[in-house]
């Protein structure tokens, strides 16, 4: 069904097309634009990946041990030195 769709004389057809409306100066133009707009989809999407990548990483690691502090340890002076 689609495999007719893009046949090089329906791409000349849309060339041809494109070219009337917007004219030759404005085409240079429209493809900087088309070209930066897609680099910026790609980039946006690699950043979305590297940050659902690293979420993924942080969720697959076990949680670190805490230590227990108790009482008796914060309130500890430190050890004395015995005099003789």
């Amino acid at each position: 069904m689609f495999g007719d769709l893009f046949t090089p004389m329906h791409m000349l057809f849309v060339l041809i097309v494109v070219l009337v409306i917007f004219g030759p100066k404005r085409l240079p133009e429209l493809g900087r634009s088309l070209g930066k707009g897609i680099q910026e989809f790609k980039k946006s999407t690699s950043e979305l990946q590297e940050h659902l990548n690293v979420d993924e990483n942080k969720a697959d690691a076990p949680p670190k041990p805490q230590e227990k502090v108790s009482a008796e340890t914060t309130h500890q002076s430190p050890p004395e030195a015995t005099k003789s």
